[in-house]
């Protein structure tokens, strides 16, 4: 069972931790699902995704497109600096998602207008309850004034807060269209997500045993607190999933919720091969 390893692991981490059965989309696990269904707060680079996605499916972003990363960001006077390796100058889509280029995903979003990316938000299930709990408050969008502010929201940075329950919503509908191999476009995505936890910003110290994964981190700070909340959310096995989950913690960084979501992952992975 999986809750007692979630309960240990998430003991002294205020927070939640949903899992959720790809094909039927009801919970298999759970750690304080009410934190999950009634929190709304900033996601951070667990939007990126969904970013992509809405720039692929457009055309206004080609898989193979290399943009250069300026390392250095500011957008409407905050500092969004990447953080991966400066040796990594030259990113394509995938690439970018695995190591969170702030500097890419800044730069392709502005081919976006304010409307196409509140609706992209939207139509990932970010004004609407996800049905997982009975009391769920609901994500909150607004449409960015001008570019920096528009830069930002792509980044999850600004004018885009959800619940926990609804980034698992749209994660797991990720996953489904990545059992079915029903969305051609997606393939960047993917291969982002499975590299993000190879190589990228999930610690891969801490990653699942005997079982691949696909999933993004994300940090950020509500707008009432400089402390900083962190997000993964991901699912397993990276190229069937069977499992989509989400950990989010009050307090901390995205990857100290990866470091708690490879458990979980290896955990899992334990009982779906003794179950064989």
């Amino acid at each position: 069972m999986l809750d007692p390893v979630i309960t240990k692991l998430m003991a002294d981490n205020p927070g939640a931790v949903v899992v959720l059965d790809v094909v039927s989309g009801k919970i298999v696990a759970q750690s304080n699902l009410q934190v999950a269904a009634e929190r709304v707060t900033a996601p951070g680079s667990v939007v990126k995704p969904l970013v992509l996605l809405e720039l692929l499916q457009s055309g206004k972003v080609a898989p193979e497109q290399h943009l250069v990363c300026h390392r250095t960001l500011t957008l409407a006077g905050k500092r969004m600096d990447c953080t991966h390796s400066p040796a990594i100058t030259h990113l394509d889509a995938a690439d970018a998602l695995a190591y969170s280029c702030n500097s890419y995903f800044a730069q392709a979003a502005a081919r976006l207008s304010p409307s196409e990316l509140a609706l992209a938000y939207e139509h990932a299930g970010f004004t609407a309850r996800s049905g997982l709990a009975g009391d769920e408050a609901v994500g909150r969008i607004i449409p960015a004034g001008d570019l920096p502010h528009l830069q930002l929201q792509a980044l999850g940075d600004w004018g885009v807060e959800v619940t926990p329950l609804e980034l698992l919503a749209a994660y797991r509908n990720l996953a489904v269209h990545r059992l079915k191999g029903d969305l051609p476009a997606a393939a960047p995505v993917f291969d982002g997500l499975e590299r993000s936890v190879q190589y990228g910003t999930a610690p891969t110290e801490n990653g699942p045993a005997g079982i691949t994964a696909a999933g993004k981190t994300g940090t950020a700070a509500s707008a009432t607190t400089p402390q900083t909340h962190g997000f993964f959310v991901g699912y397993a096995p990276a190229d069937k999933p069977e499992i989509v989950m989400v950990v989010y913690l009050e307090h901390g960084h995205g990857s100290d919720a990866a470091a708690i979501a490879g458990p979980i992952f290896s955990a899992y992975n334990k009982e779906r091969t003794s179950a064989r």
